[in-house]
């Protein structure tokens, strides 16, 4: 054995942001290489996502996840044991084969995921690097954080159908600025629902935003506007929804349940076209339409060729659904979610892939969380101009912010803030 080589991996169940059992790996390599990582879950998930494995009894409601732990300790560590911890391609290959599932519903997509998070951090480590910088040497991108304010659909305790609600500080020059962009307008928003709705609208989400007792879609737009103008930032904020359309779409009748009425697809596109004509400064839509739709997410992208239209549970981090999106010409742009593909290399060669098609990448952290900032190394990485960050309050949310400072001071002159160029797909040649 070198001094790259896995020693041991260890697993074990802890728990998220919201109490939900989750899987967190440690990867030893050497003398110098030890990588930790948690594994994120989503609350509204697509179809097309790699399978978390949960253990179905008494334990945590059945989401336990002994039988993940297992999966790591007793049949994939046996397999990568004396690998050289660097070779991140070929060790998430392993895992693959030995999986032998389209889904990762044998190992479970949070099994190896754990293991391919931690590897990389082991190999940043035993490198002597910086994640970030292990990833990309031409690494020096901070993200424009699109940070959930306002919370609707399966992610609140509301009657809002569209699950996020957010804003993006394009207008600062750092992204430590934008940080205290988004603090002051979260402010602002608080004071501004509690005078107008009580006290009771300014409970959290599981996104960190806020989950106001309302319906409109329109109301909450206006009270992100007030927010913004009472902060002074009219100028410095854009704005991005997320429909999360799947999760009120009735596939036997193909109509969509929204805003208390039943309406089709093509009544649904009128109503995101004049929704974003009322509110020009909308200039990202995400899930707009039900996740098979490409034939509806072609025409929204021809209509609104100007906005970034993204699929998440459209495309779900995978290539095969991505090509399919080229080809039909839907959306304009991917969600990268490690944990719905389940692999880091996985989830790179979707990114390269979206970007050789000309389409736009944001990452994203998912709403079941923990104060792992992984990410946020990742999104820097790759140098991805856009980063769903969830709200600005919670530890699990405030640490990817957090780290995200800190690689900014690290790479001093260097650091290049996407501020308004958010949507050029290549901000450094990397």
């Amino acid at each position: 054995m070198n001094k790259f080589s896995i020693t041991d991996i260890k697993a074990r169940e802890i728990i998220d942001n919201r109490g939900m059992p989750t899987v967190r790996v440690d990867v030893c390599a050497g003398p110098g290489g030890w990588g930790r990582a948690d594994v994120p879950c989503g609350s509204s998930t697509g179809s097309h996502e790699a399978t978390d494995i949960r253990d179905g009894d008494s334990r945590y409601h059945g989401k336990g996840v002994r039988k993940v732990v297992r999966n790591i300790n007793k049949i994939i560590l046996p397999k990568l044991q004396g690998m050289n911890v660097t070779l991140q391609q070929q060790i998430d290959s392993v895992m693959i084969e030995l999986d032998g599932t389209d889904n990762k519903s044998k190992l479970g997509g949070n099994a190896i995921l754990g293991i391919s998070l931690a590897v990389s951090r082991a190999a940043a480590a035993a490198s002597g690097r910086s994640l970030y910088k292990h990833l990309n040497t031409n690494a020096s991108v901070l993200p424009v954080p699109q940070a959930c304010l306002i919370n609707g659909g399966r992610h609140a305790g509301n009657d809002l159908d569209i699950q996020e609600f957010c804003i993006m500080p394009t207008g600062a020059s750092t992204f430590s600025e934008s940080v205290q962009i988004l603090s002051e307008t979260f402010m602002h928003l608080r004071e501004i629902l509690v005078k107008k709705l009580g006290k009771s609208a300014t409970n959290s989400s599981e996104d960190g935003g806020f989950a106001p007792p309302i319906s409109s879609t329109r109301q909450a737009m206006d009270y992100l506007h007030e927010s913004v103008e009472h902060a002074g930032f009219y100028d410095k904020i854009v704005y991005g929804l997320d429909f999360a359309a799947t999760e009120y779409y009735n596939k036997g009748t193909g109509t969509y349940i929204f805003e208390g009425s039943a309406i089709k697809q093509g009544q649904m596109i009128g109503f995101i076209m004049d929704l974003l004509d009322e509110y020009p400064s909308i200039v990202s839509i995400e899930d707009p339409l039900y996740e098979n739709d490409f034939e509806g997410m072609r025409i929204l992208t021809e209509a609104l060729g100007d906005k970034i239209i993204i699929g998440d549970d459209m495309f779900a981090t995978n290539i095969k659904r991505i090509q399919k999106g080229v080809e039909s010409g839907a959306a304009n742009a991917i969600l990268c979610k490690l944990n719905q593909i389940g692999t880091l290399t996985e989830a790179i060669e979707a990114v390269d892939f979206a970007r050789r098609n000309q389409y736009y990448v944001v990452m994203s952290e998912r709403s079941g969380e923990t104060e792992d900032c992984i990410l946020s190394d990742i999104c820097v990485g790759l140098n991805v101009g856009l980063f769903k960050t969830g709200g600005i309050r919670g530890s699990e949310r405030g640490s990817k912010y957090n780290r995200l400072i800190e690689i900014e001071e690290e790479l001093g002159s260097a650091a290049v803030y996407a501020g308004r160029d958010y949507k050029t797909r290549d901000l450094i040649d990397d």
